[in-house]
């Protein structure tokens, strides 16, 4: 959950935990560097917690949800291809999802536009649930363990390292897939950023957006997150580059110079991907990355050491590489 509460005041991106982005990922399959895995988990309260209200623990995907994988294939900070989910409504406790993959206009449509390559997919709630394959696409949507591993308590303390993972026994909610390299342009180096949409009076409205992992909540101030997630990557260095770094001198002790090179690191925001190397970020984003460490280096210009955490010991050795959910008595049965 690297990207939570990523609206104003600590809220979910349209008030709504099932629009709140909180990871992207992207790897080569792991014994076929000919296919590439792009992972994306949205809502951090499918974790059940006992001071939760019933009410808000909605652990399935919005239905009137828009849920993207953009990919830019030549540079220009836009959508050349995009995976495009959308859900059903919750039924008897059952929901499908569908898949739709566009190139060109289609992947800078805000509608669900292109080639339907899978349609009525289960969900999956439980730790029974199996990806479904589509021609050459294979597909996961479904509770799973969160793999994101982070100090919290210590990062409010003073980066006095306590040892504690505060993700340890979460839930997300995910949508994994696993592609033909192909499909996601002919040159290796690509970038790639997820959205949440939501429809709202017969239009989408995005809601949140992410490439790098912890930017948002950790950089922007509270004035700026909700128009932030309004906004597209092709335009992030024109409106956040001073801003962010602004940020990075009064935080970091970096020089002006330095303090620009810096924050080009993330920005715009798109997560860089050359499948010509391994998998580790800022190169893609494996799922056993320290990535909390990563931000709080890069905000500190290295002051800041890492907080010792190791990856979660759960995570699946084939498809969809997530861990089954967690389970919760009185919530999970």
């Amino acid at each position: 959950m690297s990207n939570h509460y990523s609206a104003a005041n600590l809220r979910f991106p349209g008030d709504d935990a099932r629009l709140d982005l909180t990871d992207l990922f992207v790897f080569a399959a792991p014994g076929d560097p000919g296919r590439t895995v792009v992972i994306i988990d949205v809502n951090p309260y499918t974790t059940g917690m006992s001071a939760m209200p019933p009410f808000l623990m909605k652990r399935e995907f919005h239905p009137a949800g828009v849920y993207r994988i953009n990919i830019d294939t030549d540079g220009d900070a836009q959508a050349d291809a995009a995976f495009t989910f959308v859900f059903s409504e919750l039924t008897d406790g059952r929901q499908t999802g569908s898949v739709y993959f566009g190139t060109g206009r289609d992947a800078r449509n805000p509608e669900p536009a292109g080639e339907l390559i899978v349609t009525g997919a289960p969900v999956g709630f439980d730790d029974t649930a199996q990806p479904v394959v589509a021609g050459p696409v294979r597909l996961f949507i479904g509770v799973r363990s969160d793999p994101f591993f982070a100090d919290a308590d210590g990062s409010f303390h003073g980066f006095k390292w306590t040892g504690q993972d505060a993700f340890a026994d979460r839930n997300i909610l995910s949508i994994a897939l696993e592609v033909p390299n192909e499909l996601l342009g002919a040159d290796p180096a690509i970038g790639l950023w997820a959205t949440v949409g939501v429809r709202r009076d017969g239009t989408v409205v995005q809601v949140d957006r992410g490439g790098h992992p912890t930017i948002n909540p950790f950089v922007n101030p509270n004035n700026v997150k909700n128009e932030y997630n309004l906004r597209q990557p092709v335009d992030d260095v024109a409106n956040y580059l001073e801003l962010w770094a602004k940020f990075l001198e009064d935080n970091g002790g970096y020089s002006p110079e330095e303090a620009r090179r810096a924050a080009l690191i993330v920005l715009p925001d798109i997560l860089r991907y050359d499948r010509s190397r391994p998998a580790a970020y800022p190169n893609g984003r494996a799922i056993t990355d320290d990535v909390f460490s990563a931000r709080f280096a890069w905000m500190s210009n290295g002051r800041i050491e890492p907080d010792g955490l190791k990856p979660h010991d759960d995570m699946l050795t084939e498809f969809p590489f997530l861990g089954v959910p967690v389970r919760y008595p009185g919530i999970d049965g």
